[in-house]
């Protein structure tokens, strides 16, 4: 147990494939950070998605990209072990792996409300709701590849029966869909990607031609 370990009362989790991350993710670690008083954020890259159809980029180039979009905020820790893990990687097995780190923590999971809306489809729901509790931003009710960038109207999350934390943070219409299909327009450059991703993870995308189509 380290030192951080030890003293750390209020625990964030905050997962996804981050392929790519991007100007809304940034602001959700950092909206979680302020508005939940975190001692820790631990963001942890996806690592065999059960419940996405696409073949997600590799491990390596996700978990750089982590680094350049979160190495700035303060009390981020990037987390591999989901990267490492064998099979199918579930929330409830990291949140149960965390408890017993930080014995005394409360722990948070940190959600957009599209992955609220869709809670009840995932494996062991009911185990990561008796872990963690639930600490959401809205999104935007569209947040496709073509959706407006100033689009305001929220996700109705009314209907949800759902114990959970509301974050208050700017709406942020933006999504890994959207960055990669911006990518791999032809006309692309990675300067037109600063608006939907850091400076930095442009600059990586760029350097290793991520999310270039089929030649």
């Amino acid at each position: 147990m380290t030192a951080a370990t030890a003293v750390a009362r209020r625990v964030g989790v905050f997962g996804g494939a981050f392929d790519p991350p991007h100007w809304a993710h940034c602001s959700l670690a950092q909206t979680a950070l302020e508005q939940l008083q975190l001692d820790i954020l631990h963001i942890l890259p996806t690592g065999h998605a059960w419940h996405k159809a696409r073949v997600l980029s590799p491990a390596e180039h996700r978990v750089a990209m982590c680094r350049l979009a979160f190495g700035d905020l303060p009390e981020v820790r990037l987390d591999e072990r989901e990267i490492h893990r064998q099979g199918p990687s579930y929330t409830a097995d990291t949140l149960k792996e965390l408890q017993n780190e930080y014995p005394q923590a409360t722990l948070f999971l940190v959600l957009g409300a599209d992955q609220l809306l869709a809670f009840k489809t995932w494996v062991r729901w009911e185990e990561v709701l008796a872990l963690a509790t639930l600490a959401v931003a809205n999104r935007a009710t569209n947040i496709g590849a073509d959706a407006p960038l100033d689009q305001a109207q929220e996700a109705d999350l009314s209907g949800v029966d759902l114990p959970f934390v509301r974050l208050n943070m700017p709406l942020k219409n933006i999504s890994a869909t959207a960055v990669r299909a911006r990518v791999s327009e032809a006309r692309s450059r990675s300067g037109a990607l600063e608006v939907l991703v850091p400076e930095r993870v442009a600059g990586y995308i760029s350097q290793h031609s991520l999310y270039q189509p089929p030649t």
